[in-house]
């Protein structure tokens, strides 16, 4: 070199290499000599100083008409206090517990209200409903408050209280109608499990749909269905123990999964205190409906 070749400039600096790389293909399409160094700090591209003129107005317009590109904003969702819910869950649960257990207004609760395949399908709509209020003993009635209290603070905080378990009960609800449909016409069953992996397949369908998790690979687009999936396995299936129904877990998962895809198009009624309080209000409506019917026809 002579001794104005060895008079280099900086034109660009970068801790990216591939950024560093594709503005030296700039400079070698446009033929002006460079050479890349790094270091600790990063890498830089050398031109001559005679040169470093050119070489900056040809990088400038190759940034110019080739902007970096910015990475797409998450969804970002507002969280709700899941508290009101949950209490409400546990009262209606345990009210009905009670009121079962003391055969309130000489009345069999349990006849009443469980879900009876032959019956629902002669037109007892509300055994839909009222079976998750039911159990068989301390020990399931204890179970389902754990898991229901779990995963409706799941549910509560994403979509609020009186969104949330108000999708709870109408996918339980369907939830029981598919199982009953697929299964023999005398079966028979009780429980709130079923709204519990409603629940679970609420928050997985909503959190999978409104993209509330990074989509940049398929593990994470497909993370809040295998999570849902895992915990439905792990939770869901029973263990070995006896008398339970497995298919009414599966079908509240797979109900709630469709509700909470369906309640992404309703996004903004969340921020709606109004809509909240009207969707927690219209519950309980239906669950002491289902209730009065059944009360009434027995």
């Amino acid at each position: 070199m002579n001794e104005i070749d060895d008079d280099w400039r900086v034109v660009f600096e970068s801790r990216n290499p591939g950024a560093c790389s594709d503005h030296s293909l700039v400079l070698t399409a446009v033929r002006i000599p460079h050479r890349v160094i790094h270091d600790q700090s990063g890498f830089a591209l050398l031109v001559p100083a005679a040169q470093s003129g050119d070489a900056v107005r040809e990088l400038r317009l190759y940034e110019n008409e080739n902007p970096p590109s910015m990475p797409k904003p998450r969804p970002v969702s507002d969280w709700h206090d899941a508290r009101p819910g949950v209490a409400g869950y546990i009262l209606v649960v345990c009210l009905v517990a009670w009121l079962a257990g003391t055969a309130a207004l000489s009345s069999d609760w349990l006849a009443a209200g469980r879900v009876d395949g032959a019956l629902i399908r002669s037109g007892e709509w509300w055994r839909l409903v009222t079976a998750l209020t039911l159990h068989s003993g301390l020990q399931h009635l204890l179970g389902n408050l754990v898991f229901g209290t779990l995963f409706g603070l799941f549910a509560g905080r994403l979509l609020g209280s009186g969104v949330a378990w108000f999708a709870i009960v109408v996918c339980a609800a369907g939830g029981n109608l598919l199982n009953t449909l697929l299964l023999d016409s005398v079966h028979r069953s009780i429980g709130a499990s079923t709204a519990v992996f409603a629940a679970l397949g609420l928050v997985a369908g909503y959190v999978w749909h409104a993209k509330l998790m990074s989509q940049e690979r398929w593990v994470y687009r497909l993370g809040p269905i295998v999570g849902g999936i895992a915990l439905l396995a792990y939770t869901g299936m029973g263990g070995g123990e006896e008398n339970v129904d497995v298919g009414a877990h599966v079908m509240g998962f797979v109900s709630g999964f469709a509700g909470g895809v369906l309640l992404v198009r309703t996004m903004y009624l969340l921020r709606s205190a109004k809509a909240q309080l009207t969707a927690g209000l219209l519950t309980l409506g239906i669950i002491a409906g289902a209730w009065g019917w059944a009360l009434l026809a027995s």
